[in-house]
């Protein structure tokens, strides 16, 4: 595995820490969090993918879907057809993860006013200064 962490000098904690930031960057990007929710309801085709999230390019979606594999989010499943039919599910990681991205979803929805409000005040005494 190719790892930023030993590319560069880092104090104890960033080596601690490294990881931990590899893995949620990887699981909230923008694309990830898209192809999982598919996945969780049901096995979906990479077409079904493709279709269903707007803006994702074809070489990002299928980049997006080999990390997830790699990281044991998705599994692939190819059926012996002409052509082939490749479906991608999720895993009971990725399940679990489910649970908590609808928590972090149920937060911000909850304190959504209260960030709105914040950035405002914060908007208005940084044009006051």
């Amino acid at each position: 595995m190719n790892d930023e962490c030993d590319d560069v000098p880092m104090s104890d904690v960033q080596v601690e820490a490294c990881p931990i930031v590899q893995i949620i960057d990887r699981v909230a990007g923008k694309w990830s969090v898209s192809i999982l929710v598919a996945a969780i309801r049901q096995p979906v085709r990479y077409t079904e993918l493709e279709r269903s999230i707007p803006g994702i390019s074809r070489r990002m979606l299928t980049l997006t879907l080999r990390n997830l594999e790699r990281d044991g989010l998705l599994t692939r499943t190819v059926y012996p057809t002409v052509p082939p039919k490749v479906e991608y599910s999720a895993t009971e990681s990725a399940r679990e993860l489910y649970g908590h991205l609808t928590g972090l979803l149920e937060w911000a929805e909850r304190h959504r006013p209260d960030i709105i409000e914040a950035r405002e005040r914060y908007d208005a005494l940084v044009a006051a200064a």
